[in-house]
């Protein structure tokens, strides 16, 4: 079957290619509905990565947060018109002990392999998880990056002490607002705080306990557990606060991609006894995991929703580069296409 693929061949340049394709018994065709752009999508359309990875990666589909609707299923597990939202990271192996997204050989799509920017997508079916009818079809679209919060949360619960009394998450941005939100559904009886560089952006947390401006923390202030969720060059900055404020054998999970190394005060890290965790991408328990909780949680469902932030239909590339031009230059929410190109 022929199909059109949508392959960014340079910064803010795509271009429409046909490949053929053959379904397997063990994959379903998905027609993609609505796509959310992600940060690390930007840095690839504007040329924002070093030439050496972008010689590597490219041309290549962008995009891994998506849902679509099944069109085709050999083996009928899925009804035709059913919308699931699609994973990006797709395991060759399984382990006992290593979580699939941290598998090395693990495919991601959007990320040397083509994403969801296409005319139809063959998914393995394992890769993908119903969509109730009843989900705002541009919130359902981010599911993947809500998957990363839970992932991450769920890394908490299983390095953590037992002390839960106080929860603290650095970082006002999207990622920020989606762990603080999940944050209330797994730890209900912590008191959760919010740190940021950006008091507009920390007025959308007004379901967290106490927001602080990073340059206006109470010295004594103490958190249990924490989450660092700012990335580029604020992580360090991050980093070093938290450790400052956190308490003695405290565990640190830590989500912000930096594109340089940085540092980080081992001395205090060790004489204090903290966890250091890394938590990336997530897996198909992840994206059920959300399913649930939002088909259950309807306080979390709202404030997810409350995260959509630019939407447009795009029916053409030349409409697809003014949408991800009209994204960069916005500060808050998730830009989602409905996809009918």
């Amino acid at each position: 079957m022929l199909n059109q693929v949508y392959r960014l061949v340079s910064a803010h340049q795509f271009e429409a290619q046909t490949i053929d394709e053959n379904l397997s018994s063990d994959e379903i065709i998905v027609r993609p509905t609505y796509l959310s752009l992600c940060k690390a999508d930007q840095r690839y359309f504007s040329g924002n990565r070093s030439q050496t990875v972008l010689d590597k990666k490219l041309p290549m589909a962008l995009i891994h947060e998506a849902i679509g609707k099944v069109v085709f299923d050999p083996q009928n597990q899925f009804a035709v018109g059913d919308t699931v939202a699609m994973v990006p990271n797709t395991p060759h192996e399984k382990s006992s002990t290593i979580k699939e997204n941290y598998l090395t050989n693990s495919h991601f799509r959007s990320s040397g392999y083509d994403g969801f920017m296409q005319e139809y997508v063959f998914l393995r079916r394992d890769r993908a998880v119903k969509v109730p009818k009843s989900f705002e079809p541009h919130m359902a679209a981010f599911t993947e990056m809500i998957s990363v919060g839970v992932q991450a949360l769920t890394n908490l619960k299983e390095t953590m002490d037992n002390d839960e009394s106080v929860l603290g998450i650095w970082g006002d941005g999207n990622l920020g607002y989606i762990i603080a939100s999940l944050a209330k559904a797994f730890f209900p009886n912590s008191q959760l705080i919010v740190f940021g560089r950006h008091q507009y952006k920390l007025d959308y947390f007004s379901f967290a306990d106490q927001t602080y401006l990073v340059n206006d923390i109470p010295p004594e202030l103490k958190v249990s557990q924490a989450l660092e969720c700012t990335g580029g060059s604020g992580s360090q900055i991050a980093i070093d606060q938290i450790i400052d404020h956190i308490q003695p054998m405290g565990t640190i999970i830590l989500l912000g991609v930096s594109e340089n190394p940085i540092e980080i005060n081992t001395r205090l890290v060790l004489e204090r006894g903290l966890t250091l965790r890394g938590s990336s991408r997530s897996g198909h328990h992840d994206f059920q995991t959300v399913i649930d909780i939002l088909s259950k949680d309807r306080q979390t469902y709202d404030r997810l929703c409350n995260l959509i932030g630019t939407t447009q239909k795009v029916t053409s590339i030349r409409e697809v580069v003014s949408f991800f031009e009209k994204d960069s230059t916005s500060s808050w929410g998730k830009a989602v296409m409905r996809w009918e190109v």
